[in-house]
């Protein structure tokens, strides 16, 4: 079989995982394994490659010494046998929970069937027995189970917990299973499973419902997809359980490292399922990245090697629609009360930062270039307060407009507007004369007065603004402050040197353009700043994002050169914290902005901002992304201090991002022309 469609999640390294509850009719595997058959079949038509079903699913689990009956115990096998033939017709991995025997023992199993056979069996390894729970009266615990087989379904039957499930094909993916208590525990079996090299992580569970219990069990999935750095799915019992002294709530929920990407309404009447497509490639990525994941491998290799059982999952021909959440601006979620307080973290942060150096300095003023723009009036509103926490007057920061041959109205208004309502010393300074002089003395053509603007000519005007900066704060003993983001460091939208490039301190170095515009928003509605203040900043962030450097009629439309910050956000984010290839950001891309229709938007972005944008549009700016991203790394070793915000990353040399200045884009240019069609 071929490789999936480009528009098929299998092609860029994801799985397609499910979690699934039927209605279980207590004690009768045999309508028990068609109820798991009807939702086998749903998942199989979806391109599911895993389903698992609750804990003793196959016989319910409130069946108390019903359990130890020979006629139930015959009829689960049989029934396992059932579903074994019927998988033949099914591309899915089913798991299912039942109660098997082994040498006159019974234990409480997880049973992976696919392609017509029973694959293996992993017995439950912790039994609580506890307050409700009385397991030990009809089980023997599975931990230190290990090199077993079962007769089961006409074959031998890998049995223990030193079993693992590895699927081939153009998406190959490791599968551990454990049950239920075992993740309760100090140590769950599934962390060995992912020390071993399981990304995804079933969890089989019958776990009964009371108040608080299901935030506690979305805590432990969570936290185990977070610290074994993989997948987590989980199904707990629910309709058809005996109600005599519980209740049984169905809850069944997918974590991938740490994010919750499905789940269920609790406390179905009938069956239910929920599936998500698992970024197994992200797994192995990050796994790679974290050293003390491979250290933990090292220190605690397993008692018993495992034993990986091979089985063949072809995926789905076709496209195939991408089933989990993936957000537009990664580094600002939809989520209003996320996005709240990732603002609060990160404008806490630039403060922070900005406040412990000036107080290491010694010195008590700080230097700033205004514009009227969005960075520099974030970085403004960061300065002010970090003096207000060392309880230094707002007059010690000297706040400069500088305006030059493009510098519209509204922006120098808006920069006057603001230094006044901030409260600051503002001065205003005229860099043209001296750029027209230093021009003559180049010998510019615009020094002869010609209309000749090219590079020389914006750069005299943004390295003599920095210029005036340094002189500024030498000459009243301040720290210069750093203005320019996270994304225009990223493409290189930056003059090196003495230019916008440099600064004393940068508060804003770990922030990108699509996070900077909610960070002033968060504080014109945070209630720091009266309503005249509010509503300048509103028009500071409706003002189209623009050097102004060049003069015309018309505006110097930044993104028209660089590309939509929306879209360069995006690359920067899954390229340098995920290491991703262009084919599949594209696909990523493609997934969150194709239907401006579909999936959530921040609050307070603007309407003329949540548009669409198809594939070869992100094609195309990815590669110019590509291209500058690579060529401008010499401006990046070499970049002045300032806090990391985001766990997407910071680009100082110092810290997140290493490279030489030297390396070509090719390889980086030649897979996404190969991986994404035109």
């Amino acid at each position: 079989m071929g490789s999936p469609s480009f528009f098929s999640p299998y092609r860029h390294g994801f799985t397609r995982v499910a979690t699934a509850v039927p209605k279980v009719t207590l004690a009768d595997p045999v309508a028990n394994a068609q109820s798991v058959l009807a939702l086998a079949r749903e998942a199989h038509d979806a391109g599911v490659a895993v389903i698992v079903f609750p804990e003793l699913g196959l016989t319910g689990y409130t069946i108390d010494d019903l359990l130890q009956q020979e006629v139930l115990l015959d009829a689960a096998e049989a029934a396992i046998a059932t579903l074994a033939e019927a998988s033949r017709d099914l591309s899915p991995m089913i798991v299912v929970g039942a109660p098997l025997r082994d040498a006159g023992r019974l234990y409480n199993t997880g049973v992976a069937i696919q392609g017509g056979a029973v694959l293996g069996v992993v017995p439950k390894s912790f039994l609580p027995n506890y307050r409700e729970f009385y397991e030990r009266r009809w089980f023997t615990p599975g931990a230190g189970v290990t090199g077993k087989t079962l007769s089961l379904a006409g074959q031998a039957v890998p049995f223990g917990t030193d079993v693992l499930f590895k699927a081939s094909g153009p998406t190959p993916f490791t599968v551990g299973i454990e049950i239920c208590e075992d993740v309760w525990t100090p140590n769950p079996p599934s962390t060995a499973q992912a020390l071993a090299g399981a990304e995804i992580l079933l969890n089989l569970s019958a776990s009964n419902i009371t108040i608080g219990k299901s935030e506690t069990r979305r805590l432990l999935c969570a936290s185990q997809s977070e610290r074994a750095i993989a997948a987590y799915v989980y199904s707990a019992a629910g309709a058809g359980e005996s109600s005599t002294d519980l209740a049984w709530d169905g809850h069944l929920d997918i974590h991938e490292m740490g994010q919750l990407l499905a789940e269920t309404a609790r406390f179905s009447t009938g069956p239910a399922w929920t599936f998500a497509d698992i970024d197994v490639e992200r797994i192995r990525q990050e796994r790679m990245r974290v050293g003390s994941f491979g250290d933990a491998m090292a220190l605690a290799p397993p008692r018993v090697p495992f034993r990986v059982i091979p089985f063949d999952f072809q995926p789905p021909a076709g496209d195939l629609a991408l089933a989990r959440g993936v957000e537009r601006f990664p580094f600002t979620p939809s989520d209003p009360a996320k996005l709240r307080e990732n603002c609060y973290e990160a404008y806490n942060i630039q403060v922070q930062g900005l406040a412990r150096r000036l107080e290491a300095s010694g010195l008590k003023k700080l230097v700033i270039g205004i514009s009227g723009g969005l960075d520099s009036t974030q970085a403004l509103l960061v300065a002010a307060k970090a003096v207000d926490q060392l309880a230094l007057p707002r007059e010690n920061i000297l706040a400069y407009t500088l305006p030059g041959f493009a510098t519209s109205d509204r922006t120098k208004s808006n920069a006057w507007s603001l230094m006044k309502a901030m409260g600051v010393t503002a001065a205003e300074l005229d860099i043209r004369p001296a750029a027209t002089q230093m021009l003559k003395d180049l010998d510019h053509p615009f020094g002869r007065g010609e209309p000749v603007y090219d590079v020389t000519f914006e750069n005299v005007q943004a390295g003599l603004r920095t210029d005036y900066l340094f002189r500024l704060a030498n000459h009243n003993a301040a720290l210069v402050v750093g203005t320019g983001d996270l994304s225009e460091l990223a493409l290189g939208w930056c003059t090196y040197g003495v230019g916008d490039h440099m600064s004393h301190y940068n508060p804003n170095c770990g922030a990108p353009k699509t996070l900077i515009q909610h960070l002033i928003r968060f504080v014109a509605h945070s209630g720091d700043v009266d309503a005249a203040t509010t509503a300048l900043l509103e028009d500071i962030l409706a003002t189209e994002i623009s050097p102004e450097l060049v003069p015309g009629e018309e505006v110097q439309a930044t993104e028209s050169f660089v590309g939509p910050y929306a879209l360069q956000d995006f690359n920067l984010y899954y390229m340098t914290r995920y290491g991703m290839a262009p084919s599949k950001i594209a696909f990523l891309a493609w997934s969150a902005w194709h239907d401006a229709e579909k999936g959530g938007w921040p609050v307070g972005l603007p309407d003329n901002a949540r548009r669409a944008y198809d594939l070869p549009e992100i094609k195309r700016w990815m590669e110019l992304f590509l291209k500058r991203f690579f060529a401008n790394q010499f401006k990046r070793s070499a970049v002045p201090n300032g806090p990391k915000i985001s766990s997407g990353g910071a680009l100082s040399p110092r810290g997140d991002w290493r490279m030489p200045s030297d390396v070509t884009a090719n390889a980086w240019l030649a897979e996404l022309r190969a991986g994404v069609p035109d």
